[in-house]
């Protein structure tokens, strides 16, 4: 079980660079055994050509290496911070892709403009507070998961799965990790079409209410429709 795991976190990583998400060794993809509370992730400062699914390092939700010759991703105590917050995801991505991270720092939420935005996040995208001196020169990882969990006391992480760091760049999240790399995908496409939107009509709002749940709800929750229906094994 455990190396599917790392398989699967194996996958979601490579699919990064292949998705254009990345760049350089920005960004990294978890994925969670909830049942044993133990996440792989992607280890610290590997190259993406150079990855294994045998160097994926399995962690616990304190954020204690289970195993693994590697260290982890420096930003495996913020995933642990969302696992523990988040009870309904299995799998988390963080990127610096162009369009969201250009959202992020400029402090700026992704607003909702179309249906394609819709068919993904039920709103326009936050972006948390700035964290303050105390919380960066503290434990600071730590302290980016918390001010997520602090913007989403509020929301629906299901409905909402991704945020934009203040000054930072984004974070996305899923059922399972391949989730987790459409929805970073999705929200790059959103985070481009919003920055191309406010080119042509910089007094655009957000989309209406009506439009926007429509459109979410036709693809997500019991009353959804799109697609085709799953067979029953």
């Amino acid at each position: 079980m455990l190396t599917e795991l790392k398989r699967e976190a194996y996958e979601a990583n490579l699919a990064l660079p292949a998705h254009g998400l990345v760049h350089l060794n920005f960004g990294n993809a978890s994925v969670l055994d909830r049942a044993r509370g133990i996440l792989a992730i992607k280890p610290s400062g590997v190259d993406y050509p150079e990855l294994k699914a045998s160097a994926m390092v399995l962690v616990d939700l304190e954020g204690q290496v289970v195993e693994g010759r590697l260290r982890p991703s420096s930003d495996t105590p913020t995933h642990a911070e969302l696992y523990r917050g988040f009870k309904s995801i299995g799998g988390i991505v963080h990127t610096h892709s162009v369009y969201a991270t250009a959202f992020a720092q400029a402090g700026r939420a992704i607003p909702a403009f179309g249906t394609t935005h819709a068919d993904f996040f039920r709103g326009d995208v936050p972006v948390t507070r700035a964290l303050t001196k105390a919380e960066i020169a503290g434990h600071y990882e730590i302290e980016t998961g918390r001010v997520i969990r602090e913007t989403f006391e509020q929301l629906d992480p299901a409905a909402m799965p991704a945020v934009l760091v203040w000054r930072h760049a984004p974070f996305c999240w899923g059922p399972a990790a391949a989730k987790a790399v459409e929805n970073a995908v999705a929200l790059e496409l959103c985070a481009r079409l919003a920055f191309l939107t406010l080119q042509l009509e910089p007094a655009r709002r957000s989309i209406e209410d009506p439009l926007l749940h429509r459109h979410f709800h036709r693809k997500h929750g019991p009353a959804a429709y799109y697609g085709q229906p799953k067979r029953k094994s």
